[in-house]
């Protein structure tokens, strides 16, 4: 991954609603493993970090469930931090493929 910093830009602020939380666009995501995941929410939180999103568990008992966690790089750059318990339901689209 290469990111360049361009200080004469001025940040876009946009979100989408997601299960209740405004999810800023554009962002940047990661799927880690389950274990990696709450590692890192772990390491962040005591580095103090601000989250945009505190970790949480998002379509909790539904087939697409996982955890999820927002927070800003350095130059602003809103990052996702995710996994889910179902890893088949990473590319799924549709009620009929989450059926499946």
């Amino acid at each position: 991954i290469v990111a360049h910093l361009d200080e004469t830009m001025q940040p876009h602020e946009t979100s989408n609603a997601v299960d209740g939380h405004d999810v800023p666009v554009p962002h940047f995501g990661v799927v880690l493993t389950m274990a990696d995941w709450h590692v890192l929410a772990e390491r962040v939180e005591a580095a103090g970090i601000a989250f945009g999103i505190a970790p949480y568990v998002r379509f909790a008992g539904e087939p697409g469930e996982q955890a999820t966690m927002f927070f800003r790089d350095p130059s602003g750059n809103a990052l996702e931090f995710k996994a889910f318990a179902d890893d088949a339901m990473l590319f799924a689209t549709g009620a009929e493929e989450i059926a499946a």
